[in-house]
């Protein structure tokens, strides 16, 4: 990633500051659109990106689309988040190339891992060190930024070690968990070595699980809408079965699981 910025100077959450006067009076400011031009190439350049190919990146606090006028100038394809409404609002009025989201980074960046080649961001970051609502902690938003734009720029760090002569890959423990789930960067030198199966990715019964894998297409459970009965046996033990691979301990599977029991009197 590669940014700059300075903490702003005027008081306010910028999604209020910047209403469509002043989004608009921003986008027309000429020393403004030279700043971030000069901000966004230098950026770019510190990314080092090849020059054999387009890339895609992510521009954090995108705007009006400023910084993502030079990125399509180069020939990258870009995504831009931003929290102003007014702002994207301009920049479809631009007819900017890149695609728009309305989205608070201090939330997170809501992309699968290892999908942009890189990120810039010009004069946003700071914006998390504001605490503008009472339920802001500056600490607890920068994290959930910086952990989960590393989880997106994965596949770029997996890419340059490769390129530098590395074998291996992402070895991803418990995959289908939100709070045990790890990455760990595998990489050998010399022979090409076996690359280690995370954990999580096996059943009870020894047989291999596959990993989590990002398509379009989603698993789908019995009944008349697709899914198992509820608190029938197979819905009981599909259930079992998700608690493991989040790396829970489940009580084994046995002839009782999911037996009704008589009623007590």
């Amino acid at each position: 990633m590669a940014g700059s910025g300075r903490r702003p100077e005027h008081r306010g959450p910028p999604e209020l500051f910047y209403d469509e006067a002043e989004a608009r009076k921003y986008t027309q400011n000429s020393r403004v659109v030279e700043i971030q031009s000069q901000m966004s190439e230098r950026a770019v350049e510190l990314l080092g990106l090849p020059r054999d190919r387009p890339c895609l990146l992510l521009d954090v606090g995108c705007g009006s689309g400023l910084s993502g006028d030079y990125i399509s100038e180069e020939g990258h394809y870009w995504i831009g988040m931003d929290i102003s409404p007014a702002m994207l609002d301009v920049a479809v009025e631009r007819e900017v190339e890149g695609d728009l989201l309305l989205a608070d980074m201090g939330d997170g960046i809501p992309f699968r891992p290892g999908m942009f080649d890189g990120c810039i961001s010009i004069s946003a970051v700071q914006w998390l060190c504001n605490a503008d609502k009472k339920s802001h902690s500056p600490p607890k938003r920068l994290y959930r930024f910086f952990s989960t734009l590393y989880t997106a720029l994965l596949e770029l760090i997996t890419a340059q070690a490769m390129r530098a002569g590395f074998t291996g890959g992402m070895v991803v423990d418990y995959p289908n968990s939100t709070k045990a789930k790890k990455f760990f960067l595998c990489l050998f030198v010399g022979a090409s070595g076996t690359l280690p199966k995370g954990l999580g990715t096996e059943c009870a019964d020894g047989e291999e699980m596959h990993q989590a894998k990002f398509t379009n297409e989603r698993t789908r459970f019995r009944n008349a809408k697709g899914k198992s009965v509820k608190k029938s046996r197979d819905w009981i033990l599909e259930k079992k079965e998700r608690r493991r691979r989040q790396g829970k301990e489940v009580r084994a599977d046995t002839k009782y699981t999911g037996r009704k029991r008589r009623p007590r009197f």
